[in-house]
């Protein structure tokens, strides 16, 4: 139902007032220092119902200011204005240049910070702080695995910036690079080869991923439909193996990421040097692609956009050199 109320600001500048010289060493994770604009003119806005988890939610038709934890991606993509999101949002390469001017807010999220942005609309996947939060500005709990593929991520960020079109324009331009995709890996790589998702962790543990946990597992299996191995399937979106099991999970094509934030490679090391890794079908093809991890744990839509091109480029080349090994040996 359509509702208009006007917006008075007059209680938010009271808190900024008491707020602002404790929050005054906060630090920005990147780009310039924007200061929220001024709001203590009285101005009307359009509300409309938003239903969650926490109830029916009254947002802006239209907001301007949004703050996130984990949903920078999400809301960018539809051309969402956000000016505050969580800090490993800076470390993701598909989205550093459009937060040049975003501010990090903090994990957990930091009220006071949040408050100094003086946002519109609060956008969050994790529940703490929510009714502090809720006192700032209207608030949305969107729980992580509320979407399960980028078609349906990109139609709810899109309703809820109130950018429909915004939203179809960019799953039409997902679908058309998907299509290209599709079409360059044609003769590059067999239809009914496998392609499998694996994680080492820094504590040696080795899990293998489905098409909706990050690792470029929409890029893969959705939008350039490669096959996934046999014995996983999207049941198991996240299962650890064991080095004894992992032959039964291997497949033609594996991309491996590695969490090592200390940079040790120490684990990555003692992997390639095993016997098993070394005696898997991918190893003796050398169709094994060691992956960044920021690049490929993403799973925002725009992150997956590029996953598709990067994927793609890999396989091609790939391919090539393996064409020319073989030629020449």
């Amino acid at each position: 139902m359509m509702r208009r109320k006007p917006y008075v600001a007059a209680a938010l500048m009271l808190m900024l007032s008491i707020l602002l010289p404790a929050c005054g060493g906060a630090n920005p994770a990147a780009g310039t220092d924007v200061p929220a604009k001024q709001t203590a003119e009285k101005h009307e806005v359009t509300f409309r119902d938003f239903q969650t988890e926490k109830g029916v939610i009254k947002i802006p038709e239209k907001p301007q200011r949004i703050v996130t934890d984990y949903y920078g991606g999400d809301l960018l993509a539809v051309g969402g204005n956000v000016v505050g999101v969580e800090p490993t949002a800076f470390q993701n390469p598909f989205l550093r240049d459009l937060l040049k001017h975003t501010q990090n807010v903090g994990e957990p999220t930091n009220v006071e910070k949040v408050l100094t942005l003086a946002p519109d609309l609060i956008v969050v996947m994790k529940p703490e702080n929510y009714e502090a939060l809720s006192k700032i500005a209207p608030t949305l709990y969107i729980p992580y695995g509320t979407t399960t593929n980028i078609k349906e991520t990109v139609k709810l960020f899109g309703d809820i910036v109130g950018e429909k079109e915004k939203a179809d324009e960019f799953l039409k331009a997902y679908e058309k690079k998907a299509a290209e995709g599709r079409e360059k890996l044609k003769g590059i790589v067999d239809p009914n080869a496998t392609v499998g998702l694996y994680e080492l962790t820094d504590k040696g543990e080795i899990w293998i991923f489905g098409d909706n946990a990050g690792r470029g597992g929409q890029a893969v299996y959705n939008a350039l439909q490669l096959k996934m191995p046999d014995i996983n399937n999207t049941k198991n979106q996240t299962l650890q193996l064991s080095m004894e099991t992992l032959p039964q999970y291997a497949a033609d094509y594996m991309f491996l990421t590695t969490y090592d934030p200390e940079k040790k490679g120490d684990q990555l090391k003692k992997l390639k040097e095993s016997k098993v890794w070394q005696g898997l079908r991918a190893a003796k093809t050398n169709t094994i692609f060691y992956n960044d991890f920021d690049t490929f744990y993403r799973y925002d839509p725009i992150a997956i956009t590029g996953q598709i091109d990067l994927i793609v480029d890999m396989l091609i080349k790939r391919a090539e050199e393996n064409k020319k090994s073989s030629s020449t040996s």
